[in-house]
């Protein structure tokens, strides 16, 4: 079988969001048998305290992996994951978009996406929406205690997600399959973040990961 791995983007600054991160990247790793693995910045480990460091990990494991998953709660967008997503989207990697955030925000109207409409439109991209404090609810209704909750709710929510994973990764990329106009891509997205990514990745970093990625047919 074969395995993908999953950057998975959202805030990480409470209690709330790192259980909540690693409870679902657990979910999503066994109810898919072990086909998605979740990469989590939260649990890796950072050589120095440094900014740029940090910024230059998690931008690496971004292109790296070979999906994304983005969480979109909040009344307004986590900008580390904005930035997150455009990275994954310039480089056109499959993605998906979880919202369990109830409130209605952006500015796309009553009939669109409930967040800002510039983090819209793109192609492979997916997404999973619901209303969360309903999905808890029904999860407390079916009884037991507050592991057999959080289990069941965490369940369905994966489950949501790698249908959409799925779905995601079997549509065609946007590139041409022009290797070299690929590679050209890549080699830029190392080069314009500055601050030292180009010598983070190392010089042979493009070449892995296109790869990696051609092996499993997302290119």
């Amino acid at each position: 079988m074969t395995s993908y791995s999953i950057y998975f983007a959202g805030d990480l600054f409470d209690h709330k969001h790192l259980i909540g991160n690693a409870l679902l990247a657990e979910a999503i790793e066994k109810y898919s048998d072990g086909r998605y693995v979740c990469v989590l910045p939260q649990d890796l480990e950072q050589a120095t305290e440094r900014a740029a460091d940090i910024r230059n990990q998690d931008l690496k494991q971004v292109m790296a992996c070979d999906l994304s998953l983005f969480n979109f709660d909040g009344t307004d967008l986590d900008s580390g994951t904005v930035v997150e997503f455009m990275v994954a989207k310039f480089l056109d990697i499959p993605s998906v978009i979880l919202r369990t955030d109830f409130r209605s925000s952006g500015d796309q109207g009553k009939d669109g996406d409930d967040w800002n409409l510039m983090c819209s439109f793109y192609p492979r991209t997916r997404q999973v929406q619901y209303n969360g404090i309903a999905w808890y609810q029904e999860a407390r209704e079916a009884g037991g205690d507050l592991n057999e909750i959080s289990n069941r709710l965490y369940k369905r929510t994966a489950t949501a997600v790698i249908e959409q994973l799925d779905a995601v990764r079997t549509e065609p990329a946007v590139n041409d399959h022009d290797e070299n106009h690929l590679k050209r891509i890549y080699a830029w997205a190392v080069r314009f973040p500055g601050s030292g990514f180009d010598t983070f990745c190392g010089p042979d970093f493009v070449d892995q990961i296109l790869a990696a990625k051609r092996k499993k047919d997302l290119l």
